[in-house]
Protein backbone atom coordinates (compact mmCIF):
# COMPACT_ATOMS: atom_id res chain seq x y z
CA UNK A 1 0.00 0.00 0.00
CA UNK A 2 1.20 3.43 -0.96
CA UNK A 3 1.41 6.22 1.34
CA UNK A 4 -1.54 8.29 -0.73
CA UNK A 5 -3.41 5.16 -0.24
CA UNK A 6 -2.66 5.12 3.67
CA UNK A 7 -3.53 8.92 4.00
CA UNK A 8 -6.52 8.55 2.13
CA UNK A 9 -7.87 5.82 3.86
CA UNK A 10 -7.13 7.77 6.92
CA UNK A 11 -9.18 10.64 6.01
CA UNK A 12 -11.87 8.60 4.99
CA UNK A 13 -12.30 7.02 8.25
CA UNK A 14 -12.26 10.01 10.39
CA UNK A 15 -14.79 11.69 8.16
CA UNK A 16 -17.12 8.40 8.62
CA UNK A 17 -16.12 8.35 12.16
CA UNK A 18 -16.82 12.27 12.44
CA UNK A 19 -20.46 11.70 10.67
CA UNK A 20 -21.49 9.34 13.03
CA UNK A 21 -20.64 11.15 16.34
CA UNK A 22 -22.20 14.27 14.62
CA UNK A 23 -25.50 12.07 14.39
CA UNK A 24 -25.49 10.74 17.89
CA UNK A 25 -24.69 14.08 19.16
CA UNK A 26 -28.14 15.53 17.25
CA UNK A 27 -30.14 12.29 18.48
CA UNK A 28 -28.98 13.52 22.29
CA UNK A 29 -30.18 16.96 22.08
CA UNK A 30 -33.78 15.94 20.58
CA UNK A 31 -34.12 13.74 23.18
CA UNK A 32 -33.08 16.28 25.72
CA UNK A 33 -35.71 18.54 24.25
CA UNK A 34 -38.60 15.84 25.32
CA UNK A 35 -37.50 16.10 29.00
CA UNK A 36 -37.95 18.38 31.75
CA UNK A 37 -36.13 18.67 35.23
CA UNK A 38 -38.37 17.80 37.75
CA UNK A 39 -37.67 18.96 41.62
CA UNK A 40 -38.65 16.84 44.46
CA UNK A 41 -39.47 13.62 42.83
CA UNK A 42 -35.90 11.84 43.00
CA UNK A 43 -35.77 9.13 45.49
CA UNK A 44 -32.25 9.70 47.63
CA UNK A 45 -29.08 8.71 45.61
CA UNK A 46 -31.21 8.69 42.50
CA UNK A 47 -31.35 12.36 41.23
CA UNK A 48 -29.60 13.41 37.80
CA UNK A 49 -28.16 16.87 39.55
CA UNK A 50 -28.55 20.09 41.80
CA UNK A 51 -28.98 18.72 44.78
CA UNK A 52 -28.48 21.71 47.29
CA UNK A 53 -25.31 22.93 49.06
CA UNK A 54 -23.01 20.40 50.08
CA UNK A 55 -23.68 18.29 47.38
CA UNK A 56 -21.92 17.98 43.66
CA UNK A 57 -24.61 16.75 41.27
CA UNK A 58 -25.76 13.22 40.06
CA UNK A 59 -26.99 10.91 42.63
CA UNK A 60 -25.84 13.28 45.65
CA UNK A 61 -29.61 13.59 47.31
CA UNK A 62 -29.65 12.22 50.77
CA UNK A 63 -33.25 12.62 51.09
CA UNK A 64 -36.24 10.98 49.67
CA UNK A 65 -38.25 13.23 47.40
CA UNK A 66 -35.54 16.02 48.48
CA UNK A 67 -37.20 19.50 47.23
CA UNK A 68 -33.84 21.08 45.84
CA UNK A 69 -33.40 18.07 43.81
CA UNK A 70 -34.24 17.30 39.97
CA UNK A 71 -34.56 14.40 37.68
CA UNK A 72 -35.29 14.61 34.44
CA UNK A 73 -38.99 13.33 33.65
CA UNK A 74 -41.01 13.27 30.01
CA UNK A 75 -42.03 16.81 28.72
CA UNK A 76 -45.68 17.61 30.15
CA UNK A 77 -45.23 14.95 32.79
CA UNK A 78 -43.95 16.68 36.26
CA UNK A 79 -46.50 18.85 37.39
CA UNK A 80 -48.85 15.94 37.25
CA UNK A 81 -46.70 13.45 39.48
CA UNK A 82 -48.07 12.27 42.74
CA UNK A 83 -46.14 11.16 45.64
CA UNK A 84 -46.37 9.48 48.54
CA UNK A 85 -47.94 12.02 51.39
CA UNK A 86 -49.63 14.39 48.62
CA UNK A 87 -46.46 15.87 47.13
CA UNK A 88 -46.25 16.65 43.90
CA UNK A 89 -43.31 17.38 41.72
CA UNK A 90 -42.39 21.01 40.88
CA UNK A 91 -40.93 22.61 37.86
CA UNK A 92 -38.78 24.84 40.48
CA UNK A 93 -37.06 24.24 43.24
CA UNK A 94 -38.87 23.25 46.58
CA UNK A 95 -38.55 24.41 49.65
CA UNK A 96 -39.48 20.39 51.65
CA UNK A 97 -37.50 17.81 52.49
CA UNK A 98 -34.16 19.43 52.77
CA UNK A 99 -31.52 17.23 54.66
CA UNK A 100 -30.94 18.77 58.33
Amino acid sequence: MSTKTVIGAAYLASVVAGAVAAGAMTTTAAQAQEKEKCYGVAMAGQNDCAAGPGTTCKGTSSVDYQGNSWKLVDAGTCASMELPENRMGSLEPLERDLPS
